[in-house]
């Protein structure tokens, strides 16, 4: 959420760490703008200004960074950190190109000047659910899908798939066509329905996209039934709509072809040597024939399988130190399947230089430098 206000209306940045005060023309680094094109000539005929550019002073320490931390500002129910941002525009050098409007970026560079102008932008630090949800739909506005990939992998720390999916189209999705909602809210402008309506369609689809799990719920599937439902009674047809079926088709013939695994994850087992299996070893000098790289260039291709399938919420502390309860033995499958490996990973080691009562020490030593290669290797 950004705002653009006059310079002169906000307080100057501070190098000191300072509470910020208001502007001192007579310590101003931006001056006047007219004042700045003012010019001696000298008394040279024909010299005309084709460009201007405020340039700092190099001794100004209140150059030293275009960006500004400004403090908090608190609303019911949200607290937003407030930074200030210096941002450069293009306007027209003659008084009558800005008399009639003219833009600075279709005049060609000789007749613009740069001036900054500083903005106010705003970032949400913590607040309700429903703000968080209200956020979203502001930060689509804004362009700020940074936001939104941040909320949909950390929210589940304190709310569920179906109470961030409740808010967000029974709340904001159940306008009807005289612009209130439910509750007899104020109505709502055409625009702005339509504006409100491509930014849920936009939050589904990248809800779609990048946390299908969210919406695997055998054998009914009703958080995806309820995406499908309001796509097709507000944008039937559209690309968002296709995706959900495509998703639900997906997820019911994946639970009917493949039973299903811990916490409903499918697809490690292939790429995890298993914890609790029997590692068979052949003789040493099986192993010891083996390339190096060739071992080292197999491992790496298992753990980036994993890596690829490993799910973002399921490393959040909040929902990883909840794994050792008994009810919640199939939490977080991804990153149980990376632990895995590596414990199984390090049984394969031991396995390997332990086993065998009568290997030779010198044979065995051959197996740890082995070892010890292959790791360079991998690493």
């Amino acid at each position: 959420m950004i705002s653009h206000c006059p310079v002169g209306a906000l307080p100057p940045w501070s190098p000191t760490g300072e509470p910020p005060f208001l502007f001192d023309r007579r310590r101003s680094v931006i001056r006047d703008i007219q004042q700045s094109l003012e010019l001696e000539l000298l008394g040279e005929p024909n010299v005309a200004l084709q460009r201007y550019q405020t340039r700092p002073p190099e001794d100004s320490g209140s150059w030293q960074s275009s960006v500004q931390d400004w403090g908090e500002e608190v609303e019911e129910g949200a607290v937003y950190n407030v930074t200030l941002k210096r941002v450069q525009i293009q306007q027209a050098a003659n008084k009558g190109a800005r008399w009639l409007g003219a833009d600075g970026d279709r005049l060609p560079p000789g007749h613009t000047v740069s001036q900054l102008e500083t903005c106010k932008i705003r970032s949400i630090k913590a607040g309700t659910l429903e703000r968080l949800v209200e956020t979203l739909l502001t930060a689509f506005g804004d362009n700020d899908f940074t936001y939104i990939s941040i909320f949909l992998s950390t929210y589940r720390a304190f709310a569920s798939p179906a109470d961030v999916l409740g808010l967000l189209l029974d709340k904001y999705g159940d306008l009807d066509s005289t612009g209130s909602d439910e509750s007899g809210s104020p109505t709502v402008p055409p625009d702005s329905r339509a504006a409100v309506r491509n930014a849920i369609a936009s939050i589904l689809r990248a809800w779609l996209d990048q946390c299908p799990e969210d919406f695997h719920q055998p054998p009914e599937y009703p958080s995806l039934h309820k995406v499908l439902e309001y796509l097709h009674r507000t944008m039937p047809g559209s690309d968002p709509e296709r995706r959900a079926q495509n998703l639900l088709e997906q997820l019911q013939r994946q639970d009917q072809s493949e039973p299903e695994s811990e916490g409903g994850f499918h697809g490690n087992s292939s790429f995890c040597l298993g914890e609790d299996e029997e590692v068979e070893v052949d003789a040493a000098e099986d192993f010891l024939s083996i390339p190096e790289d060739l071992v080292a260039e197999q491992l790496t291709f298992m753990d980036a399988e994993l890596f690829k399938k490993v799910i973002p919420h399921h490393c959040l502390g909040s929902i990883w130190s909840q794994r050792d309860k008994k009810e919640n033995k199939h939490i977080v499958p991804t990153v149980r399947a990376t632990i895995t490996q590596f414990n199984a990973l390090t049984k394969c080691v031991v396995c390997t230089v332990l086993r065998g009562r009568d290997l030779k020490p010198q044979h065995r030593a051959r197996v740890i430098e082995k070892w010890i290669n292959t790791a360079q290797i991998y690493k």
